[in-house]
């Protein structure tokens, strides 16, 4: 199961964590991803919504 907004398709960002002596570590940012239900396409289903796509009113609940 992917960790994408089904919405805007915002996925993890990935980097590196560097320490003050420049070592570097993989390091993974993921999306603020909340199960939703809401209706599309007059049915009900549950979708994974990043939470600037639920603040913005892109779904309605």
């Amino acid at each position: 199961m992917a960790r994408v907004c089904d919405i805007c398709g915002k996925k993890p960002l990935v980097g590196n964590n560097v320490s003050h002596a420049h070592n570097k570590t993989k390091k993974i940012w993921r999306p603020n991803l909340q199960e939703v239900r809401t209706v599309i396409n007059g049915q009900k289903r549950r979708v994974k919504v990043c939470t600037r796509c639920i603040r913005s009113g892109a779904i309605t609940k």
